[in-house]
């Protein structure tokens, strides 16, 4: 793949938020290889992962899974993690709006300190209101982005920025 996208004209990537799968000297040897660099990932937050889950030990676990993205995308010299809050296709709440709320900027100032000591910058991305209730616009990840730090970012997906937004 990474043979192909070189062929094709492709610079840089963002990799899937995987940092249990890759060995990241490998994948590193391999962008290399064919000139491609790594700008950042994206975290793949399916069922059991949330950064404002009821359950403490899934935030925990959650949390622990951001952080072990960055220090991959750190590793493989990349600049940018991308992170959706919550789980992908979970659109009802478990908690109140305002305990969500401090949970989610409770995990991201702890995932922030992490990626700040790793010179990485977090962006958090908005999906839309069919795959997540929270955190579904751009201005409620620009809130949540400035919850969390200064150096905090917001990444817009277009796909989901179509659905959602008036403009």
């Amino acid at each position: 793949t990474v043979a192909r996208l070189k062929k094709y004209g492709y610079e840089s990537i963002e990799i899937s938020g995987e940092p249990y799968v890759y060995k990241t000297k490998d994948v590193r040897k391999l962008l290399k290889e064919h000139d491609i660099r790594c700008w950042g990932s994206v975290t793949l937050m399916f069922t059991g992962r949330s950064l404002f889950a009821l359950d403490e030990g899934e935030r925990a676990a959650s949390v622990k899974y951001v952080k072990d993205c960055i220090t991959m995308v750190k590793e493989l010299d990349g600049y940018e993690m991308t992170i959706v809050p919550g789980t992908v296709g979970k659109v009802t709440p478990d908690a109140s709006p305002d305990e969500e709320w401090r949970w989610a900027v409770e995990s991201m100032k702890e995932i922030y300190d992490h990626a700040m000591k790793a010179g990485v910058r977090p962006a958090i991305e908005p999906l839309n209101r069919f795959e997540t209730y929270f955190c579904s616009r751009a201005a409620q990840a620009i809130a949540l982005a400035k919850a969390t730090g200064p150096e905090c970012g917001v990444c817009l997906d277009a796909f989901h920025v179509n659905i959602e937004e008036a403009d």
